[in-house]
């Protein structure tokens, strides 16, 4: 058995970059994240703090999500496989990529500076019961929420 997820929180570095390709949307972008500085018990030597840049592929559903709410210095969970890939640069040398298929992404940013470009007006409780039983409550009922 094998097994392949990573799990990442960090900021991203840059606005994400929206794409096409075979018929469908994907986004790009890219994760800091970062390993606080410590100092070692054994002998007194500081580490400095470390900043790990990776690479996010996000397909499917999730792509809206980025497009409407994700900007350069939010911050995300995501979830995903690690994939490898080879691609010929410019000067015909091979390189090769790491980079993270994004499978499931969480915002941890505070509601406030999760600005999507037109944001849902919330419910009032009468539109709440209306919305969940098809009808407004009787006058002198209460909603059951």
């Amino acid at each position: 058995m094998s097994y392949n997820r990573v799990m990442l929180i960090g900021h991203v570095g840059a606005d994400p970059e929206v794409r096409e390709a075979n018929g469908g949307k994907f986004v790009t972008m890219r994760l800091a994240t970062t390993d606080k500085g410590y100092t070692r018990k054994t002998d007194g030597v500081q580490v400095p703090e470390q900043t790990q840049w990776h690479s996010l592929i996000v397909n499917g559903g999730l792509v809206q999500v980025v497009e409407n709410y994700v900007r350069k210095g939010s911050k995300l969970f995501v979830s995903g496989k690690l994939k490898y890939r080879e691609y010929q640069a410019n000067d015909g040398s091979k390189r090769w990529a790491t980079e993270i298929s994004v499978y499931e992404l969480e915002l941890l940013d505070s509601k406030q500076t999760q600005q999507p470009a037109q944001a849902p007006q919330p419910m009032s409780v009468q539109q709440q019961y209306e919305t969940v039983y098809g009808q407004a409550p009787m006058p002198n009922e209460a909603p059951p929420f």
